[in-house]
């Protein structure tokens, strides 16, 4: 499986607003919620990315996005789709390893 410098770079991109994300609240008053908090914050962030690359595509077919922005927002769905696909494996590899082990 190769990777493109421009999904690499969206890569980057997603995990530096993440650290400036979490550097701006790491003053704050920490939440109970603690993983499953940022775990439902990230999968509304991918939705709403996925939303804005089907909006940026329908943009597109219809004459009203420049098309820069369109590969970005699309380029930036896949990633958030690859990501979850990736989360998700290893989530049912972890429960598989757990469920095959002796009691």
């Amino acid at each position: 499986m190769t990777i493109s410098p421009s999904v690499a770079s969206a890569a980057y991109q997603s995990i530096a607003r993440i650290g400036g994300e979490a550097s701006a609240t790491s003053g704050a008053i920490p939440s109970a919620g603690g993983f499953s908090d940022f775990l439902s914050d990230a999968v509304k962030d991918g939705i709403k990315t996925m939303k804005s690359g089907e909006q940026m595509a329908t943009g597109a077919v219809t004459g009203q996005s420049n098309i820069v922005d369109v590969v970005n927002a699309v380029n930036s769905a896949e990633l958030t789709l690859d990501t979850v696909v990736a989360v998700r494996d290893k989530v049912v590899q972890a429960y598989q390893s757990i469920m095959n082990m002796p009691i």
